[in-house]
């Protein structure tokens, strides 16, 4: 990782990263990394206002250094807050930083393994740089920067709308670059489902150089869970919402009490406990929840609450068609849907997918022990092993 700035910053900010290496897409990146300065010298940064704007954001905020992701070759920097960090996947283009913003940190690193500290950012600004990943790649990565940021720190990012998953734009004057597009509504879930709050989708229309039109997401960092889900996930767990505690942790299930990771451990599902990046990356199974909304307790949730979750759920499992749906505790199931439901295999699956529900694992369900549970989530795992 390449990284130039003062070690004071780096102590507060930076961590080692395990998975820190490259995971985007490359071809676009070299092409970056070859043509950065010609790329400079045609285009002009066209949403300046829109970044001083978010700079007046981020320092009403006051909540620590901003990150302008993607950062090309600076032209944000300058005026998104401070201090700033210019991170970009292509050492060519920060190496061009300093004549733009020559007091900005330069980190060299991926979208989808941000190298920060959990909490360490008071803000985040990307024109144009998540176009760069691929749309079943978003969650996680939106999920990263969840939890690089403070709570209320503000985003601000700008997308291409339309229907693409990389593909390239014709008549690119930069060939080579490929490009995702979406439409406004999906991105907006995808944002909220990354623990993201107060949202706005500012639709721009056709911008000349894309043939498309653009989308400029407008967030907070929530104090919840993201969502920690991807392609070719063997099963999903969904849990009622996060506890205050979990939020504050960044790792679902997190009571020392509650037995899930234990469980899903003991049943083989994960190889490792209290990391759900690992889990979806390496093991196939994401993690979800009924609400997005953090509590005390499951009790402060109302029906309609369950009920929204319910649609939110039914698209991501729709979109994403993971092996099966496993939902953790019968309340928001028996709350939204079926009142007299009972631990098992449901009906019909959901959203066209197979689907189990189980007691909840919380240590106060003293009703199911640790080997119960493991059993059920075995049995769910094998409705997707079918």
């Amino acid at each position: 990782m390449f990284v130039v700035g003062s070690d004071g910053l780096e102590q507060s900010v930076y961590r080692p990263a395990v998975d820190a290496h490259p995971k985007g897409d490359r071809v676009t990146i070299e092409v970056y990394e070859r043509r950065a300065r010609s790329w400079r010298d045609v285009r002009t940064p066209r949403h300046l206002g829109g970044a001083q704007a978010f700079g007046g954001r981020t320092r009403a905020a006051a909540l620590g250094p901003v990150v302008d992701l993607g950062c090309g070759p600076g032209w944000y920097a300058p005026v998104v807050g401070e201090p700033v960090v210019a991170l970009d996947a292509a050492r060519a283009m920060l190496d061009l930083v300093p004549d733009a913003a020559p007091g900005a940190w330069r980190v060299q690193a991926d979208l989808e393994a941000l190298p920060f500290r959990r909490g360490a950012l008071g803000g985040a600004w990307a024109s144009k740089s998540y176009v760069h990943t691929a749309r079943t790649h978003l969650p996680l990565a939106l999920a990263d920067l969840h939890r690089s940021l403070a709570v209320d720190a503000p985003i601000e990012l700008v997308l291409f709308t339309g229907d693409r998953e990389l593909e390239p734009f014709p008549d690119d004057d930069h060939p080579g670059r490929l490009f995702a597009a979406w439409h406004p509504d999906d991105l907006r879930r995808v944002v909220e489902g990354a623990g993201f709050e107060a949202i706005e989708a500012e639709v721009s229309p056709h911008w000349q150089e894309s043939a498309s039109g653009q989308v400029t997401i407008r967030a907070t960092r929530g104090r919840t869970l993201p969502d920690y889900v991807g392609a070719d996930m063997r099963l999903l767990s969904v849990g009622l919402n996060p506890s205050l505690y979990a939020a504050d942790e960044g790792v679902g299930f997190a009571r020392p009490g509650n037995r899930f990771w234990p469980a899903a451990t003991k049943a083989g599902l994960v190889t490792r406990e209290r990391d759900p990046r690992h889990a979806v990356v390496h093991d196939g199974v994401g993690m979800s929840d009924f609400v997005k909304r953090a509590s005390v307790g499951a009790a402060e949730l109302t029906t309609a609450e369950y009920c929204d979750g319910v649609a939110r759920l039914e698209h991501l499992v729709g979109w994403l068609r993971p092996g099966v749906v496993c939902f953790q505790g019968l309340g928001g199931w028996r709350a939204a849907v079926d009142r007299k439901a009972t631990s098992g295999p449901i009906e019909g699956g959901f959203a066209g997918q197979p689907a189990y529900l189980m007691p909840n694992p919380s240590g106060l369900n003293a009703s199911s022990s640790l080997d119960d549970l493991a059993g059920h989530i075995r049995s769910a795992a094998a409705l997707a092993d079918t």
